[in-house]
């Protein structure tokens, strides 16, 4: 009953969705849902661009996909879950390779009509971290790292700082999170490592409509004085905080965020910004063939929504071409797998359990040290892969730790232990059916 409201827009607009399936259409169905407008939107567009423009490249470049052109389809969710819902259903008449909703709260929603939709959900370093076990959630992946692993490897890097996670014993830190399905996410694991390892966990919600209006939590910081402070934070909550930080004078190199700020989240708060960390998965710069193609081939051509060139490069439309480029070789793998290529969204799951984008393979398609191989499994939909720190100087994003892992050993049974407990609340839940997918 609560979808009829849904279901009635999907039929009034059937005509703005072809409903043949993709692969009966000699094309790869690859819908992008996005959000170009509202709250959201400053870190919405330049990802949006990234994972429009490279699958746009690979059209021009490469034809598409093992021969195969892309279709490109956006669906506008304004990060709004009731809009992003929406989109899905519009979106499924047309056959849909991957589903990418690009807001936890979407693919909070989504989970459940994955395996009886047979459709792939990706959700990339977003979404439910316990969706990392493929053995409970066979159609939703969130390589390359769940935000789980994210909190351990902030925690583990502040560890470091101290001189060791042993030393974390009597320290006090503070989480200043949107207070949505997004920014509540970690602080289970949050929670129980401040319990192993002795610091004191302050949390600082931020409702999403009083994001941009942060003085009274940061007022709460500089009076509990926190050692360090995380951030998970989204659109313009994040300016917010940076600026926020600088005018309470608290240290900037104590203060870390998970992977999605943007250059446009720390340039208002000027000088102020300096020293700023944030954890991240990928290079950020245009210095790639691949990220040269965009520009020549699409940008150049009038084919890119980007404003000026130098977005191209920038952290968060990098972002949006890692997410593209996961589709795009869960394709290709789908392809070799299958041996034909127009595949279904089925085979396309398996081609995303069996990903394997090796050095080589990233070197391959002009992305050479852009960021970490990637595997998938069978059992491991996220990837648990390595991370580095990067701090802002005031001008640019400059990486100053190595690649690491998170803490996978402490993690990966506390997923598997949520994966459970997910099951058990959602029941009933189906048993896994699908064959384990291995590369051919």
């Amino acid at each position: 009953m609560k979808h009829r409201s849904v279901f009635a827009l999907a039929a009034a607009l059937a005509v703005a969705v072809p409903a043949a399936p993709s692969y009966a259409a000699d094309e790869l169905f690859l819908p992008l849902l996005t959000y170009r407008t509202g709250p959201f939107a400053g870190s919405g567009i330049p990802i949006a661009n990234g994972m429009r423009d490279y699958l746009e490249m690979l059209n021009q470049r490469d034809g598409g996909i093992g021969g195969v052109k892309i279709r490109i389809e956006e669906c506008e969710t304004g990060y709004n879950t009731q809009k992003g819902v929406e989109c899905y259903d519009l979106l499924k008449p047309g056959g849909p390779l991957i589903i990418n909703p690009w807001s936890t709260g979407i693919t909070l929603q989504l989970i459940p009509r994955a395996s009886v939709d047979q459709t792939p959900i990706l959700s990339m370093a977003y979404g439910l971290s316990a969706a990392a076990d493929g053995t409970v959630f066979p159609w939703v992946f969130n390589p390359p790292a769940s935000y789980w692993d994210a909190a351990s490897a902030i925690i583990k890097y502040i560890g470091e700082q101290e001189g060791g996670l042993d030393k974390l014993k009597g320290k006090k830190i503070g989480y200043i999170f949107l207070d949505a399905g997004y920014g509540r996410e970690p602080i289970p694991l949050l929670e129980d490592f401040a319990k192993e390892y002795g610091f004191t966990l302050s949390m600082y919600p931020v409702p999403a409509d009083t994001m941009q209006n942060q003085s009274s939590q940061w007022l709460n910081v500089r009076r509990d004085r926190p050692d360090y402070m995380i951030m998970w934070g989204w659109g313009a909550m994040n300016a917010t905080a940076v600026r926020e930080a600088a005018k309470v004078r608290y240290p900037m190199d104590k203060f870390i965020s998970v992977w999605w700020p943007g250059e446009d989240d720390v340039r208002p708060a000027g000088d102020g910004a300096k020293g700023f960390k944030m954890l991240n998965f990928h290079a950020v710069g245009p210095d790639f063939p691949a990220l040269q193609d965009i520009k020549t081939m699409v940008f150049d051509k009038g084919l890119s929504q980007a404003s000026s060139a130098d977005k191209i490069g920038e952290n968060l439309y990098n972002r949006g071409v890692v997410n593209s480029l996961i589709m795009a070789e869960a394709v290709r793998t789908a392809q070799e797998i299958a041996g034909h290529p127009n595949v279904t969204p089925a085979e396309v799951r398996a081609g995303l359990e069996a990903l394997n984008i090796s050095a080589e393979r990233l070197k391959e398609i002009g992305l050479e040290g852009f960021m970490e191989p990637m595997v998938l499994s069978c059992e491991d939909h996220a990837g648990q892969s390595d991370v580095y720190i990067q701090q802002w100087d005031g001008q640019s994003w400059q990486k100053i730790s190595d690649y690491f892992p998170p803490m996978v050993e402490k993690v990966r049974p506390m997923l598997e232990q949520a994966a459970q407990d997910y099951v058990k609340a959602n029941q009933p839940w189906p048993e896994r059916t699908e064959p384990c997918a291995k590369a051919s």
